[in-house]
């Protein structure tokens, strides 16, 4: 017994054309416009594609328009062979739902690309398109065989379009930067070429930091489990891993002298800073550490922000940057200096300072961009003047 014909193979044509694009049924939509999925060359999508931007005086079209860093980027990392493009491209034939574009030779089902009534609306992958275009201009014998999978939306209206990019675009989750900065350490261990990149833009202070997190979670006698790292547990500890990893950008950019450190003397250092931060200040590190803002994002980052200028004093002292006792007068001059206005509008100075909001504090209300860089000013200010002989 014969299977009966979809709806896509009860319309199809028969003939042959040289530009034959094998397909499969795709899953129809919840308004029955059916889809088709495959692969094409690059070559034949550039002569048949088009990007609806949106026009909002005329309120037509919804794409944004493409950001050339960010074609730039990935048609560089494509020309460098590090990157693969497994994702497929969303697109969409409008107005025909079956025709002619669509044969059966052999018993498989094939889109004859010379035969579509109109363009491919690109209605996902527009950066990758371009990208593609943009090799394809230097190189067409290279880049024009290379194959891009799609899904292709067969009929679907300007409106349905416009709901499947909005779809696409604000319920995908975006990558939490704990867990980027995690692969992209990991990535830059295992590939040479990765790394480079990294180099190249500028970034490699992530994968730095990154390291340096890993190895204070693991072993440090202040922030061993402290750190929460990528898709683990709150459990006890008290600070995400990616805001540790930014709060040391100042010393892996900004100090000369950090940088030039081997990671494991960086540990060292940190360990040694923190500790002298501890017997500066004993509460938040013997009571629970979520009731202070010293361990949290905002102190944190203060604090390491601070170390930079620290480390010249105790370099100028004669002392060692690796000894815990070098840093507790420094540090204790600063805490016993710095004050500030709870949310009450309350001054308060010392470990009330450092409190969480909730508990009178006044640390926490300097979290956002503007804040942190009073609060930077406020702890700089504190430092006792540097001593130069």
């Amino acid at each position: 017994m014969s299977q009966k014909p979809t709806e896509i193979e009860a319309s199809i044509g028969q003939g042959h054309d040289s530009e034959l694009i094998p397909v499969v049924e795709g899953y129809p939509l919840r308004s029955e416009v059916k889809t088709v999925c495959g692969s094409i060359p690059v070559e034949l999508l550039l002569d048949h594609f088009t990007i609806p931007y949106r026009d909002a005086l005329q309120k037509t079209g919804y794409q944004r328009r493409p950001q050339t860093a960010r074609i730039t980027k990935f048609a560089s990392a494509l020309r460098a062979e590090r990157v693969d493009v497994p994702t497929s491209l969303l697109l969409n034939l409008r107005g025909r739902k079956t025709g002619p574009f669509l044969r059966r030779e052999s018993g498989k089902l094939y889109l004859a690309i010379c035969d579509l009534p109109g363009k491919l609306h690109v209605v996902d992958g527009q950066h990758r398109v371009l990208a593609f275009k943009q090799l394809h201009s230097e190189d067409k014998g290279k880049w024009g065989a290379v194959k891009l999978q799609f899904v292709l939306m067969l009929g679907a209206d300007e409106n349905e379009e416009m709901e499947q990019f909005y779809t696409v675009n604000t319920t995908a989750k975006s990558v939490r930067t704990d867990l980027a900065l995690d692969l992209l350490k990991h990535q830059a261990d295992q590939d040479g070429r990765v790394l480079e990149e990294v180099i190249q833009r500028g970034q490699k202070w992530r994968v730095d930091g990154q390291s340096i997190v890993d190895a204070l979670n693991q072993n440090s006698p202040i922030w061993r489990r402290k750190i929460r790292l990528a898709n683990a547990d709150k459990a006890e500890s008290v600070i995400p891993a990616a805001s540790f990893v930014i709060s040391l950008r100042p010393l892996l950019v900004g100090s000369a002298f950090f940088a030039a450190l081997s990671q494991e003397q960086q540990v060292r250092l940190l360990n040694a800073y923190w500790q002298g931060i501890r017997e500066a200040m004993r509460p938040p590190f013997d009571e629970d550490p979520n009731d202070y803002a010293l361990q949290k994002g905002v102190g944190v980052a203060a604090m390491h922000d601070l170390l930079v200028a620290v480390i010249e004093h105790v370099r100028s002292a004669g002392a060692s940057v690796f000894d815990a006792t070098a840093y507790e007068p420094i540090v204790n001059k600063v805490f016993s200096t710095i004050e500030g206005d709870n949310v009450d509008g309350e001054p308060v100075s010392g470990q009330e300072f450092w409190l969480s909001a909730k508990r009178g504090g006044a640390a926490g209300s300097y979290s956002s961009s503007a804040g942190k860089r009073v609060l930077f000013a406020k702890l700089r200010a504190a430092l006792p003047d540097l001593e130069v002989e």
